[in-house]
């Protein structure tokens, strides 16, 4: 069986992703993240720089690898590398596709995909979901981290202060630790 080796660009705008409709062919109608075919002598990532500025006229930065898909269609081998990226110019165009969409975590399951990227469908809300929930704790994250990194700050003072210091005060220092811990 025939392999064709392809790469997709996972198009990502806050907590959204970008689908086409495919407009041509065999799968005609059904949904796709864009990309294409590697041409000889191309690397994944310079293809699919490629492919999306000739799909969708625009320029995009591959920001990291996701996964890679290996899928039996009838007629051939598909082996799909997966990366998210981000649009960094132009206007996305549809050249070849019918239809597109920004889909959020829980419109993924809305469309019909063709069936290799259907199966990334369940990684990509993960992904989504590990990265709204950075977003929205962050704050919060970042106020604790201070507050612990404070006291932790206060502890090593403490601590450099309690080794010159007598034995009777570090008993009472100690004692006073033990009653009332800090988080390190």
């Amino acid at each position: 069986m025939k392999t064709i080796e392809v790469v997709a660009a996972i198009l990502r705008k806050g907590e959204r992703v970008f689908a086409t409709q495919r407009g041509y062919g065999d799968w005609k109608d059904l949904w796709e993240f864009p990309g294409g075919k590697i041409e000889p002598g191309e690397g994944p990532e310079e293809a699919l720089v490629r492919e999306i500025r000739e799909e969708l006229g625009a320029q995009i930065a591959v920001e990291s690898y996701l996964t890679t898909i290996d899928y039996d269609y009838p007629a051939f081998h598909l082996h799909m590398g997966c990366y998210l990226c981000r649009v960094t110019g132009g206007e996305l165009t549809l050249k070849e596709h019918e239809a597109a969409r920004w889909l959020s975590r829980n419109e993924l399951d809305a469309v019909a995909w063709l069936p290799a990227d259907r199966t990334i469908i369940e990684l990509l809300k993960k992904e989504l979901r590990d990265t709204t929930n950075q977003s929205k704790t962050t704050g919060a994250d970042m106020k604790k981290a201070g507050r612990i990194r404070s006291e932790s700050v206060r502890n090593s003072l403490k601590m450099r202060q309690f080794k010159s210091s007598s034995a009777k005060t570090r008993k009472n220092e100690l004692w006073h630790l033990w009653k009332n811990p800090v988080l390190f």
